[in-house]
């Protein structure tokens, strides 16, 4: 597929960072975009705004993909505004950096909620309608931190680790269906969840720098295009982790 017009695609925890960039490249090829968002509506009807800009249609929806009901309506209301879901970007996520003694058990619970068992949900309600069409891309965006621990913590490692086993699940499942799983595995992006972590140093990147959004945004359209890739992470590193 040299595009995805025609296709409609979901982004959790799109109105920022890597979610927004993910979403204006998914637009920039074709697709009309739902932008999830759960606190910062003005932000995503901003990047709504600017997928319209690029002649595409686009919503700005709010939901706790954290919670099984707001899943479900997020999903009804995408399909009723731009139509099926052909794409899902399991983007939405949080990152509490903690030390050993301030770890509890409700960091750990919130972050495996938010970060892994929202994707488990919202996976869940699109599949259904890709499994009837025998169509779907679905991409998970987990981190470097499920590789190598990463700077974030335990809680962040296995809900990111947790991403990847699930997904192998997913497309091992689902490949005689024309539908794809894969994970995108990010590290250090220059975000502004990066900018308030003071552990997140460029030197700890064997490239030297900090990724930008765009890097990943990239690798997701790919993934997205492509029919035969699934099961597998791709590593947007700076060669932090070699695969």
């Amino acid at each position: 597929m040299n595009d995805l017009t025609g296709r409609c695609a979901l982004v959790t925890g799109g109105s920022r960072g890597i979610g927004r960039a993910i979403a204006l490249a998914l637009a920039a090829t074709g697709a009309d975009i739902a932008v999830n968002y759960r606190e910062r509506r003005d932000k995503a009807e901003a990047v709504a705004s600017e997928i319209k800009e690029l002649g595409r249609h686009a919503v700005a929806l709010s939901a706790d993909v954290a919670l099984a009901a707001e899943v479900k309506r997020l999903v009804a209301d995408a399909e009723s505004a731009l139509g099926p879901v052909g794409i899902l970007v399991n983007n939405a996520g949080i990152a509490r950096p903690v030390t050993l003694d301030t770890l509890d058990t409700p960091i750990w619970d919130e972050t495996i909620a938010l970060n892994l068992t929202s994707a488990f949900l919202v996976t869940q309600a699109v599949l259904p309608g890709m499994r009837t069409r025998r169509w779907g891309r679905i991409v998970n965006i987990s981190s470097t931190a499920a590789q190598i621990g990463g700077i974030i913590g335990p809680h962040y490692a296995a809900s990111k680790a947790g991403m990847i086993g699930m997904t192998h699940g997913y497309a091992k499942l689902l490949a005689g269906e024309g539908i794809t799983a894969n994970v995108v595995a990010p590290a250090l992006i220059d975000t502004d969840m990066l900018r308030g972590n003071d552990r997140a140093q460029p030197s700890l990147v064997p490239l030297g720098r900090f990724g930008s959004v765009e890097e990943v945004a990239e690798v997701v359209v790919m993934l997205a295009r492509n029919g035969y890739i699934t099961g597998q992470t791709i590593n947007v590193n700076g060669g932090l982790y070699m695969s």
